[in-house]
């Protein structure tokens, strides 16, 4: 069974920084790109950050500069770090991986359960 747990979310002051993290477990038998996604209140769910296995990290314009993609392939992580926070920036986080389980030819898309940041102005 294919899980995705997240991490370090929370409350924050705005100029402030957190750094989300994302574990991947279960019958992965190739991951391609991993990412992250967020959903603020009555808006639509965006990319905010996707970094595939061996291409170019990619970053919505409204966190770029700020916010840094990270990945560590040995142990299906991905990282977040998130710095000068801005209010708009509150919303849950989604961890998003490409996998393919074992025994599969079947590439799918996972998601997490989300993590809450806030960030008070």
């Amino acid at each position: 069974q294919v899980q995705l747990v997240e991490s370090g979310g929370g409350l924050v002051q705005a100029g402030g920084s957190l750094r989300l993290s994302c574990a991947a477990s279960g019958s992965f038998a190739s991951i391609d790109a991993m990412g992250w996604y967020r959903q603020a209140p009555e808006k639509q769910r965006e990319l905010v950050a996707s970094i595939p296995s061996g291409g170019v990290t990619m970053y919505a314009d409204s966190v770029k500069g700020r916010f840094t993609i990270s990945r560590d392939n040995a142990k299906n992580t991905v990282h977040l770090q998130m710095n000068s926070l801005k209010f708009e920036d509150t919303a849950i986080y989604y961890c998003n991986v490409l996998g393919r389980q074992s025994g599969s030819t079947h590439w799918q898309n996972y998601w997490g359960q989300g993590t809450q940041v806030t960030v008070s102005s």
